[in-house]
């Protein structure tokens, strides 16, 4: 669960920001996302090694 406090004097629009922000960086709705369907362990890392060279070979040759 995700805890917030709420500092003195703190707007809620701002506090709502802060718990936005922290939620993202969390990463709860990509999890549930990736647990909607099964995806089987080769699968996921021939994604993982595909998305890797794909980096590299864009942002790899930066000089």
């Amino acid at each position: 669960m995700i805890i917030i406090d709420v500092k003195d004097g703190e707007s809620i629009d701002r506090a709502l920001k802060r718990y936005k922000n922290k939620h993202r960086r969390v990463g709860i709705i990509k999890e549930v996302r990736g647990r909607k369907h099964f995806t089987k362990p080769s699968v996921r890392r021939r994604e993982e090694v595909l998305k890797a060279a794909y980096r590299l070979q864009k942002y790899g040759d930066q000089d």
